[in-house]
């Protein structure tokens, strides 16, 4: 192939629908992989499924799934031994030589998944191309991925190593890449015995004694030792991290969560005016940025855009982003964007409140906001309207309506607050200013003593601020 020659590999997905699975789930589920392999850059040249009571078999596919599968790959379709033993010359002579007999037929037996009977009948399409690579919608054990990479000739990939894939090239501060590289190589390092290599042992320590270790146990070592520097490293940076967050600890903050591509990072520049990276890409945002909502009001509100969910997320993945995720675990409200025109937003949205209830962020109290109404039909909108009469309704591209959802946050944090008024004397510096940024000033009311503020805010800075500055 021409070292230039940039066209993209072309692959062939595979679904495993389970019993409990509808065919909706199942077909939008592979239709999320596939937006996930093009966000990879591979070209998608079809898609075949099976329907199967368990996804725990050799091959995770029926025989004959797998040698349809092979048409598209130009492989066997037969899982080949995993060890071949050399077999000594006069034996090769003697197999050469040896007439073939009618009972050497009884010994030729094909293997079949143990749970073959229970397969159901597949769709698909015959090939019309040549596929590069076979990706899976399901997770595949280590085995399996040897199984079927023998069976197809071809790589074999399965969803958690695409979404691993996009974490690692989409990656762009110091943390978010510690936290993909620590994911992806707890992905790699179980894998490491199926991907071959020699099995020679190195010396034994001391003196050269004992069995020493394989090539692959090295392997597994050094992945196992470079992940404890990397969590040793994010350490570090978590808690420079953490010093932010508590700095921020007392200003109002409303966190963006929802699944990747609802339109929270296009959401979070429409309220706060910043340059944050908005892409029609699954996972363009790994990173929690924080802004404040522009126009600035009083007290200040910090807007949040975190990094997206997907179904079937690997949970080393919601593992290392967890101290990601705080930003939403200490917000003080959520808001929980969706997709209003992807038909499948019920059940990403369970997906997003599961994923956030595992770093306990589900009691804090949220808004449901469903974007991108601008692509609904009227009566479709209407329709989502009388389901959801309490969410928020609108385009991020839309000023009038990013301009209600302000006013409704301002107002939403206002109903907390208390009217008070605070004496400050004239010999206390620095109260004034800090009052004018945590809250509203009604009035002021000067004397000989010092000045009397009529405040409206919330009864904690206020009480704060008192006994701060001894008021």
């Amino acid at each position: 192939m021409d070292a230039f020659n940039t066209k993209p590999q072309k692959a062939l997905l595979v679904g495993i629908q389970l019993p409990k699975v509808s065919d909706q789930e199942s077909e939008s589920s592979l239709a999320e992989l596939a937006r996930l392999v093009t966000t990879l850059g591979y070209e998608v040249i079809g898609q075949t499924s099976q329907r199967r009571n368990s996804e725990r078999t050799r091959t995770v596919l029926g025989d004959g799934k797998l040698r349809d599968i092979a048409e598209w790959t130009g492989g066997t379709g037969v899982v080949g031994p995993l060890v071949v033993k050399k077999k000594h010359k006069a034996a090769l002579r003697f197999e050469k030589n040896r007439p073939v007999m009618e009972d050497d037929e009884d010994e030729i037996e094909e293997v079949f998944d143990e749970d073959e009977t229970e397969v159901y009948e597949a769709s698909g399409t015959k090939p019309k191309e040549r596929a590069d690579i076979v990706i899976f919608d399901c997770d595949l054990s280590p085995s399996q991925l040897r199984n079927l990479e023998s069976a197809t000739g071809v790589p074999v990939l399965d969803r958690t190593g695409v979404i691993i894939e996009i974490f690692s090239r989409h990656a762009r501060t110091r943390a978010a890449k510690l936290q993909v590289e620590i994911a992806r190589l707890t992905y790699v390092a179980p894998r490491l015995r199926e991907t071959g290599g020699g099995e020679d042992r190195g010396g034994g320590g001391i003196g050269g004694k004992g069995s020493g270790e394989t090539s692959i146990e090295l392997d597994k070592r050094k992945i196992r030792d470079r992940i404890k520097e990397l969590k040793q490293e994010f350490a570090s940076i978590a808690q420079e991290h953490e010093t932010r967050r508590a700095r921020r600890e007392q200003e109002i903050s409303v966190a963006l969560v929802g699944y990747t591509n609802a339109g929270k990072s296009s959401l979070m520049r429409a309220l706060t005016g910043s340059e944050v990276l908005v892409a029609d890409k699954l996972f363009a945002t790994l990173d929690t940025t924080v802004r404040l909502l522009y126009p600035e009001s009083v007290p200040r509100i910090l807007i949040s855009d975190t990094v997206g969910f997907i179904k079937k997320l690997p949970h080393d993945l919601v593992a290392s982003f967890k101290s990601t995720l705080d930003e939403a675990a200490n917000a003080s409200l959520l808001l929980y964007v969706v997709d209003s025109s992807d038909p499948t937003f019920r059940s990403q949205l369970e997906v997003t409140k599961n994923v956030l209830a595992e770093v306990g962020a589900s009691s804090i109290e949220s808004f449901l906001v469903l974007n991108k109404v601008d692509r609904l039909s009227p009566e479709d909108l209407a329709s989502l309207k009388a389901e959801y009469p309490d969410a928020i309704f609108l385009s991020a591209h839309n000023p009038e309506n990013v301009a209600d959802l302000r006013a409704h946050l301002i107002r939403h944090f206002e109903t907390a607050m208390v009217e008070r008024d605070i004496f400050i004397p004239y010999d206390v510096q620095g109260a004034i200013g800090e009052i004018r940024n945590k809250m509203k000033v009604l009035a002021e009311n000067y004397d000989n003593n010092g000045l009397t503020l009529k405040v409206r805010g919330h009864a904690d800075d206020i009480q704060r601020i008192k006994t701060r500055f001894g008021i």
